[in-house]
């Protein structure tokens, strides 16, 4: 009621909402304490607390690398510069290839998940570095995983070529569904970021199951 800006200005008009998202943030997190309060009174047990999960990449042979945010860090963003893009999907600094890849990235930057676009990736058996479409690193796990987005417009070359990079990520080491994540769109079906988000969960949740048995800890 005090505030110097009136609700009818720019700068009111977002201030306002900012304190409208901010009371229905602080409601939220009563309703959670109450919630956490009435289950476990104090420190997390130590079996709900995130383990560090030791994911390898095959790249040579008898040669792996550990996913974890040294190896996110290492990777150069955006670093494919094989193929043209198409101009009209430009989101933060990047032209992205597709209305899909896009979105994708949005919706990665809103839920605050870094991630590295198309960056360069050594598999084992393979005379040259991949790009693959998004790494994304998860802090909680200090662990990353690998996104591959095919957009699939019923053709017969583009499908061989999706099966090949499946398998040549398999044989790098990588589990599907854990270390690495697919999402599709083709001409009939749209892509719905419901589904990266429905993936994404499950995938986080393998990791943390993997974790946990790995330390010998029953989930």
């Amino acid at each position: 009621e005090n505030h110097r800006y009136s609700t009818n200005s720019e700068r009111g008009r977002e201030l306002y909402r900012i304190w409208e998202l901010r009371e229905d943030l602080e409601c939220k997190l009563d309703i959670y304490e109450s919630i956490w309060r009435d289950h476990f009174r104090g420190s997390p047990p130590e079996h709900i607390t995130p383990c560090k999960v030791e994911r390898y990449l095959t790249v040579g042979y008898q040669q792996r690398v550990l996913l974890n945010k040294e190896f996110f860090d290492s990777l150069k963003n955006d670093d494919n510069t094989k193929y043209l893009k198409h101009g009209n999907y430009y989101f933060d600094g990047i032209y992205y290839r597709s209305a899909a890849e896009k979105e994708i990235a949005m919706y990665y930057t809103e839920q605050g998940i870094p991630f590295k676009y198309e960056p360069s990736i050594t598999l084992f058996g393979l005379s040259k570095p991949i790009n693959t479409d998004f790494v994304i690193y998860i802090e909680e796990l200090d662990t990353c995983i690998f996104h591959e987005h095919f957009g699939i417009k019923n053709s017969i070359d583009y499908a061989r070529i999706s099966k090949i990079k499946y398998g040549n990520y398999i044989e790098a080491g990588l589990i599907p569904e854990e270390d690495i994540l697919f999402t599709f769109d083709t001409n009939d079906v749209m892509f719905d970021i419901r589904m990266l988000e429905a993936n994404l969960n499950g995938v986080v949740y393998c990791k943390m199951l993997s974790g946990q048995n790995q330390y010998g800890i029953t989930a």
